[in-house]
């Protein structure tokens, strides 16, 4: 699944498409890929301009003229494709369709504009889904309720990450830090690379952190995120950049998909453990657990 710097560097390539644009028709071969009734489709989406195009976490968010607006999250394989006389647009899951000619076997969704420009969603496995919801109602939904504050927003402090993380006292951080009602849009590569630069171990409880080691993760997720959209993402091999072209973030990552090579910082060669369910990279002489009275003396400093 893309993590927030693939979806937000895809929402920088549809904001300077999308905007201004009206909608003249819609079609759909899955139902559950475009979810709204027909009636609020005929009366909020047809007719209906782009105001503009924005991201919540990992899920992109394209607001219309008639205070509805279009949720989309691609999930594995999502594409959206954007197509005019003019230029075409691929973002997504790196197969065929993001060059060749749609509507295809893909397809999920075609949106049609008056202008005769087109956006496809296009996605194999059928996982993602586009819903059409009411704007004023997005922030009191429990989709978004349950989220957590963006790590790139400008209010996000240390101190806001620390209240976050203490809800989870005895949780892992890296459990934590995939957790969306925490934060919104870390998944398992920009925590382990988070974590690496600020020397925890992904396995070390929450309440052993030090405010020392909180303020030091808040810099390194704010700046990782920050490089791997400059990058374009990563190159994940099931997600491409706002351009249809792989990331390259990760000729760049410091731990992550590094088992067996040398520690940039150290020397000491990375290994793999399994945290949460998910494959983790650590350098175990940076990221060292300490031992419980170790790391309740650090906490307390």
């Amino acid at each position: 699944m893309p993590e927030l710097p693939e979806v937000e560097t895809v929402r920088r390539g549809l904001k300077k498409l999308l905007p201004g644009r009206e909608v003249q028709s819609v079609k759909t071969d899955w139902p559950k890929s475009l979810q709204g009734s027909k009636a609020d489709v005929q009366q909020f989406l047809l007719g209906a301009r782009i105001e503009a195009v924005h991201r919540r976490a990992k899920m992109l968010l394209i607001e219309l003229s008639s205070d509805y607006t279009l949720v989309v999250h691609l999930k594995m394989t999502g594409q959206l494709v954007f197509q005019s006389d003019k230029e075409r647009f691929g973002a997504g899951h790196p197969t065929d369709s993001l060059a060749h000619k749609l509507p295809d076997s893909s397809t999920r969704v075609e949106i049609a504009f008056t202008d005769g420009s087109r956006l496809f969603f296009n996605d194999q496995r059928k996982f993602g889904w586009i819903r059409l919801l009411p704007t004023p109602e997005l922030e009191h939904l429990p989709l978004f309720q349950k989220l957590g504050p963006e790590p790139l927003d400008p209010s996000f402090s240390w101190q806001q990450l620390r209240a976050m993380l203490q809800r989870r006292p005895n949780a892992s951080i890296k459990a934590a830090l995939l957790d969306q009602t925490v934060i919104s849009g870390i998944g398992n590569i920009y925590a382990d690379e988070a974590l690496w630069g600020a020397k925890i171990h992904p396995t070390m409880p929450i309440r052993s952190l030090s405010l020392v080691q909180i303020k030091r993760l808040h810099g390194e997720l704010i700046s990782i995120l920050q490089l791997a959209i400059s990058k374009g993402g990563s190159t994940d091999k099931n997600y491409v950049d706002a351009k249809g072209k792989k990331g390259s973030y990760l000729h760049f990552a410091r731990v992550f998909r590094r088992e067996g090579q040398s520690c940039p910082r150290c020397g000491n060669a990375i290994i793999k453990l399994r945290v949460s369910g998910r494959g983790t990279h650590v350098c175990p002489v940076c990221q060292k657990l300490k031992s419980p009275r170790a790391a309740k003396t650090e906490a307390n400093q």
